[in-house]
């Protein structure tokens, strides 16, 4: 009964352990690859906004790709690729274009884990 018992809490230690090492935020490598036309689509662009946006969408990649590689100050390069990314938005769309994108930023950076700490 005892030997049963062990076993028991075992696997129950071992599978908390499994699920609280899945749920921990990480800061992997950006691989966010934006779909520009997705974006576009969801956020009613005109074309003028269009061609920014993308060129907004290619800058932000590029800094976050540098920003998980970097070895020192990782996360003041997230915190400032991220905000950089919004500030850029806000400037090209227009407030209700803004608050749809700055929702989707922020669903995004919580499934891929990365947590921005003031």
């Amino acid at each position: 009964m005892k030997r049963i018992g062990l076993t028991l809490v075992a696997v129950f230690c071992l599978a908390v352990t499994t699920f609280a090492g899945e749920n921990q935020p990480t800061t992997t490598r950006w691989e966010g690859n934006i779909n520009v036309n997705k974006l576009g689509k969801y956020l009613n662009l005109n074309s003028a906004q269009s061609e920014e946006v993308g060129y907004i969408c290619d800058y932000f990649s590029t800094q976050m790709s540098k920003a998980t590689t970097a070895k020192k100050d990782k996360e003041a390069k997230l915190r400032n690729a991220v905000y950089g990314n919004l500030k850029l938005m806000k400037q090209t769309l227009s407030a209700e274009q803004y608050a749809k994108y700055a929702a989707l930023m922020n669903i995004t950076l919580m499934n891929k884990g990365i947590e921005l700490n003031k």
